[in-house]
């Protein structure tokens, strides 16, 4: 299964989220996509926005300042 990373260090929301729906409106079903950020907003947007559309957060971890947000794409 592939992983896909976008870099959305020193973006401010709602851009991390916006650059993740672009992200993975191009990824296959299953495919995973970590998103990295430094705005802690994407702690709440970005599983908030997984869960309205149907996609899984699998780890979210949080070092030097930098959150890692793992995503599995859930497409019918």
């Amino acid at each position: 299964m592939t992983t896909y990373k976008i870099d959305a260090r020193r973006l401010f929301c709602p851009m991390p989220v916006i650059k993740a729906q672009d992200a993975i409106s191009q990824l296959q079903n299953k495919e995973r996509l970590e998103v990295v950020a430094t705005d802690r907003g994407v702690l709440h947007d970005i599983p908030a926005w997984c869960r309205i559309n149907g996609h899984d957060i699998e780890q979210i971890l949080e070092e030097n300042g930098e959150i890692s947000i793992s995503i599995r794409v859930n497409k019918e």
